[in-house]
């Protein structure tokens, strides 16, 4: 079964969404709050990542990679399209902005469908494909080093998820 199909056996269900806000006072506040965040996710969790070039996007992923026990240098996959990180789970960090139609053909779903926890960067290129029970997160610069982390979570796991941060 593809990425599709699945996607279309869960397309009726009613996904209960909640919003969150995370304020960052700095990169490494920032990363504290993906690292925590690693320990609370799964196999097969996806988070959509969002945000302008500078935002935080990586520095939010390094976070992640930590939580996870990953040890390795964590950078943006931009030209490699995807990375991946062996760690307590597995991490596949995805940059989809340059991504067309070959999604099928990369053999993404592989991927969102898999045993570790997918990031994709510049998601909303490819939520169509994305399964609907997800994590969104939109970082937004505020004034200097501070950032928004806005946080859309898509289904109950991830509404526990976030309701066990902000505990």
């Amino acid at each position: 079964m593809n990425y599709r199909e699945r996607k279309q056996g869960v397309a009726n269900l009613n996904i209960e969404s909640k919003n969150y806000l995370f304020p960052s006072d700095s990169p490494e506040q920032t990363q504290q709050f993906a690292e925590r965040l690693a320990s609370l996710l799964g196999p097969g969790d996806v988070i959509a990542l969002e945000g302008d070039l500078g935002a935080g996007k990586t520095t939010f992923t390094q976070g992640l990679a930590k939580g996870l026990g990953i040890k390795t240098v964590v950078n943006s996959p931009t030209f490699t399209i995807i990375k991946e990180y062996q760690g307590i789970l597995p991490l596949y960090h995805m940059d989809v902005y340059r991504v067309d139609d070959e999604f099928e053909e990369l053999g993404f779903d592989e991927y969102l469908y898999g045993e570790g926890i997918t990031v994709v960067e510049w998601a909303s290129m490819i939520r169509s494909v994305l399964p609907p029970v997800l994590l969104e997160i939109c970082i937004k610069r505020t004034a200097g080093d501070s950032r928004e982390v806005q946080v859309t979570a898509h289904g109950d796991h991830f509404i526990s998820v976030c309701e066990e941060l902000i505990g």
